[in-house]
């Protein structure tokens, strides 16, 4: 899809999730400036969307084979020219004008990012892997600040940076490799609360779980591909169980959860850095 005519592209990698990309369209596209473009890659998925997609006029339909995000990104910049990129995930719920927003901040910064914030699919008392979520799944405003990386569910950036930066590579945390590649090379990494998304948390252990697991052997990958050793890698596994005391107060200050659902966080904390402490010496 090549449209000299448009500012910007939204670039939406999706595998098998077609009820929440239809969420996340039918917040996006109302409100879609007439200068962006819209590029769903999909990414192997089992089921057919075209049909779904049908009822959103604009939106296309790219397919990527090689499976992972970054790859379907990468295709999404590949078949499309837009000067302005866009970056969304298919579970993402954008905020009103969200697309707007991001041509009003862009010029912010070389890579722009801003809030992610986390809602529940259900309703009553949240599960402990739900209130997890909530004190800890996402604090983009600290990933910039601390770490100097941003999530690629809400990203802003141009294509002459792309360009320069190079391909996100697939099998390693790839929005925190490829904001690091740019940030060495000069480039300026802005966060903005202004633009904001919603990700939906994960219901149960199983789902964190292997969210966590997966997210674990990419930081691995992306550890050995910086050059650090296995001895710094190891340290940091063992600090794992140190760590749930450590951040335990953000769970007891955390508002929004009632009592049982911070005993719960509590729980699920100790559970997952000792779990994620076992994946990491597992190799």
């Amino acid at each position: 899809m090549k449209d000299p005519d448009k500012r910007a592209v939204v670039i939406i990698p999706h595998k098998d999730d077609p009820v929440r990309l239809d969420r996340c369209l039918a917040a996006l596209m109302p409100t879609l400036p007439d200068e962006v473009a819209v590029a769903v890659v999909d990414n192997g998925s089992e089921g057919d969307i075209a049909d779904m997609l049908s009822r959103y006029p604009g939106v296309d339909l790219l397919h990527e084979p090689l499976a992972g995000a970054a790859n379907a990104r990468n295709r999404g910049v590949v078949e499309t020219d837009a000067p302005l990129l866009l970056f969304l995930d298919a579970d993402c719920l954008p905020d009103a004008n969200w697309a707007e927003t991001a041509l009003t901040v862009a010029d912010q910064g070389d890579l722009v990012t801003g809030e992610v914030y986390v809602f529940h699919e259900t309703e009553g008392m949240h599960s402990g892997a739900q209130a997890f979520e909530q004190v800890f799944a996402f604090d983009f405003r600290t990933y910039v600040a601390r770490d100097g990386f941003a999530g690629t569910g809400n990203l802003v950036t141009t294509r002459k940076v792309f360009n320069k930066v190079g391909p996100f590579r697939a099998g390693m945390s790839e929005d925190k490799d490829w904001c690091l590649r740019a940030t060495a090379l000069g480039f300026k990494l802005t966060y903005v609360h202004e633009l904001r998304v919603g990700h939906p948390s994960r219901k149960d252990w199983p789902a964190l779980s292997q969210k966590w697991r997966r997210m674990t052997e990419e930081a691995r990958e992306l550890h050995r591909a910086n050059g650090k050793s296995n001895a710094a890698w190891i340290l940091r596994a063992l600090a794992m169980p140190v760590s749930v005391l450590i951040h335990a107060p953000r769970v007891l200050r955390a508002s929004g959860l009632t009592g049982i659902e911070k005993v719960r966080a509590m729980m699920t904390l100790a559970r997952i850095r000792l779990a994620r402490m076992v994946w990491m010496l597992h190799r």
